[in-house]
C-alpha cells in the first residue's frame, strides 16, 4: 500500500460529492472544543522519531480524565496505525482498499491534515507493526484475552484488506499475527476470519461453536454475540458511529449462521 493510501489520507475530506451533513461521534460537538486529532499531535510533537511510544503514551495521558473519549481515540488510532502498518507490509494498495478505509472513518473536513499525519507518522515509524499492536493492546483495559474492543479493530482491518474481494497472504499473515499480539485465541481469530473469507463460509466457524455442540448451546452462543454486538454495546467500547455498518454486517453474518444451523438441526 504505497502512493495511493498517502493521496487518499491527504485528500480524504475533499472526495467531490460528499457531503458532510453530520459529524463523527468521536467528534462529539464537531468542534466545541479542540478536537482529539490536535490534542493528541500536539502532545506527541512535530517529529516522528519515538512516534510509537509517544503515540499510544499520549492516549493514555491527555485522554486520562476522560475514559469515554480515550476509549474513543484509542479505537481510532488502532484502526488508522496498523491500516497504515499493513499498508506498509503489504505494500499495495487499491482504491476499493480507500472506499474501505473511508467506511470506517467519516472526519471533519478540517481535520484532514491531522489524521494524514498520524497516519504517515505509523507509517515511517522505524518500529515494526508487532511492536505498534503490542503497544496497543495495552489500551485494552476490561481483559487479556479475547478483548472486544481489539477484536473490533481486527475485524476493521479485515474489511480493509479484504476491499479489493481477496485477501493476499501478506495481509492474512499481518491479521494472524496482530491477532496473536492482541491475545486473541485461534478459535476466536478464525470465527473473525469466517465472517471475511470469501466462499465456502462455514456457519458453525462464523458462531464460534463445534459441529458436535447441542442446539440449546449454539442458541445460547448466538444469543450471547447478538448482545455483544448491539449498538449500545459497541458505543460503550468506543466504537465510531461509522463502524456500526460494519457491525451491521457482522450481524448479517452470524444471523446467516444461525439461521443455516437452524434449518439443518431441524432436517436432522
Amino acid at each position: 500500500m504505497k502512493s495511493v493510501f498517502r493521496r487518499a489520507t491527504n485528500g480524504l475530506l475533499a472526495k467531490p460529492g460528499i457531503i458532510w451533513s453530520r459529524c463523527s461521534i468521536v467528534y462529539e460537538a464537531c468542534g466545541t472544543v479542540m478536537s482529539f486529532w490536535e490534542k493528541l499531535l500536539n502532545a506527541i510533537g512535530s517529529t516522528a522519531g519515538n512516534a510509537l511510544s509517544a503515540v499510544v503514551e499520549a492516549i493514555r495521558t491527555v485522554f486520562e480524565g476522560d475514559p469515554e473519549t480515550r476509549r474513543k481515540v484509542a479505537f481510532s488510532v488502532a484502526i488508522i496505525a496498523l491500516s497504515a502498518k499493513m499498508a506498509k507490509a503489504d505494500g499495495i494498495v487499491t482504491e476499493n482498499e480507500v472506499n474501505a478505509f473511508r467506511e470506517i472513518f467519516e472526519f471533519p473536513p478540517d481535520q484532514a491534515k491531522n489524521v494524514a499525519r498520524l497516519y504517515n507518522l505509523a507509517r515511517q515509524d522505524v518500529a515494526g507493526y508487532e511492536a505498534y499492536a503490542e503497544r496497543l493492546s495495552m489500551l485494552c483495559e476490561t481483559c487479556t484475552e479475547n478483548c472486544p474492543v481489539l477484536e473490533d479493530v481486527l475485524d476493521g482491518l479485515f474489511h480493509i484488506a479484504k476491499a479489493d474481494g481477496l485477501i493476499h497472504e501478506k495481509e492474512m499473515d499481518f491479521l494472524q499475527h496482530v491477532a496473536q499480539i492482541f491475545h486473541m485465541s485461534e478459535e476466536r481469530f478464525e470465527q473473525i476470519m469466517a465472517r471475511h473469507v470469501s466462499g465456502g463460509r462455514d456457519p458453525y466457524k462464523v458462531l464460534g461453536v463445534s459441529r458436535q455442540d447441542d442446539f440449546p448451546t449454539i442458541r445460547r452462543r448466538y444469543h450471547g454475540l447478538v448482545y455483544e454486538n448491539h449498538p449500545d454495546r459497541l458505543v460503550s467500547r468506543g466504537v465510531p458511529e461509522e463502524f456500526h455498518a460494519i457491525a451491521n454486517e457482522r450481524m448479517a453474518a452470524l444471523n446467516a449462521a444461525y439461521a443455516e444451523i437452524e434449518k439443518e438441526r431441524r432436517a436432522a
